[in-house]
């Protein structure tokens, strides 16, 4: 599998979201789903302590046992666990990296990355904690998630000489082109940071398994999901970009998942395409449908979900 980077790291083009650990898999599927991942070539896996009630660091870690040195394992911190344990004060933030560090029961944090703003918190104060974990060893790069391009840009001034963010996870998918509209790709291309896309597949929009004028099957994310999600996930212009992506893959004779990973990989900005997967074999697909799009498909791709 093709391999690029995130700093002085080296990911798969293809990685697996973790947040499904803890909460829809036990630590026995996690560690089935894990394995399968790296016997496909995935080696990027991302989670974040609040994931899974800090169940899917703990699953992620035992999964790795034995093979930790085949992953580069991405986490994330600041969004509250409770009433106190949430934020990106200095103090917090090496708090949060040591608690990480021992439910991964890992020596290192690959990726150590800031989950959301902290507006009671000045960015300086964050990246100069940050900058001690990765001075000390115990975090090799660090990222962000959810900033606007202003932020990054900021970021970047802030940090100096200093480690910065070198990369950026906020949604991006055929379904969610936002960050070609907000600056946040420009960001990203002018300062070296690499785009990690969260909700690359729409939610399970973008898998294929939501047919045109049918119900959402029975046990998805999209038909578990709050009402107040299903709104914006199943509205009739979503379901209708949906629609008429389906009736393009299935005139190419290419499956909607290879169109929706692929798409992605064809920006160099990103750097690996982290879906969530619940089983073995759903990781198997991920990982065999990232492919190089002909320009004209990529072309046609961009034309179907320009309003998306």
């Amino acid at each position: 599998m093709e391999r690029r980077r995130i700093g002085s790291l080296e990911v798969s083009v293809v990685g697996l979201g973790c947040n499904n650990f803890g909460s829809r898999l036990d630590a026995r599927q996690s560690a089935a789903v894990v394995h399968a991942a790296l016997d496909a070539g995935v080696t990027f896996f991302d989670t974040a302590d609040v994931y899974g009630g800090t169940e899917s660091e703990v699953f992620l870690g035992r999964a790795l046992r034995g093979r930790r040195d085949e992953a580069v394992v991405a986490t994330k911190f600041g969004m509250p666990l409770d009433d106190v344990r949430y934020g990106a004060s200095p103090a917090y933030v090496r708090a949060a990296c040591a608690a990480s560090l021992e439910r991964l029961g890992t020596d290192h944090i690959d990726l150590f990355q800031l989950h959301y703003p902290d507006e009671a918190t000045p960015l300086a104060d964050t990246l100069g904690a940050l900058a001690e974990l990765v001075a000390e060893g115990t975090v090799r790069e660090i990222g962000c998630s959810n900033l606007t391009a202003a932020q990054l840009r900021e970021a970047a001034t802030l940090a100096g000489d200093l480690p910065g963010f070198a990369s950026i996870q906020n949604q991006y998918s055929l379904l969610a082109r936002d960050p070609e509209r907000d600056g946040v790709l420009e960001a990203c291309r002018e300062l070296g940071v690499a785009l990690l896309p969260y909700y690359p597949l729409a939610n399970g929009l973008l898998t294929g398994k939501v047919r045109p004028g049918a119900p959402v099957p029975e046990g998805t994310r999209l038909a578990t999901m709050s009402a107040e999600r299903q709104v914006h996930w199943l509205s009739e212009s979503m379901r209708a970009a949906v629609d008429r992506l389906i009736a393009f893959a299935e005139a190419e004779r290419i499956p909607l998942l290879t169109l929706a990973f692929s798409w992605l990989i064809d920006h160099p900005e990103v750097a690996s395409v982290i879906a969530g997967a619940s089983s073995a074999a759903q990781i198997q697909a991920n990982a065999a449908a990232a492919a190089a799009l002909a320009p004209e498909v990529r072309a046609a791709l961009d034309e179907i979900t320009a309003l998306t």
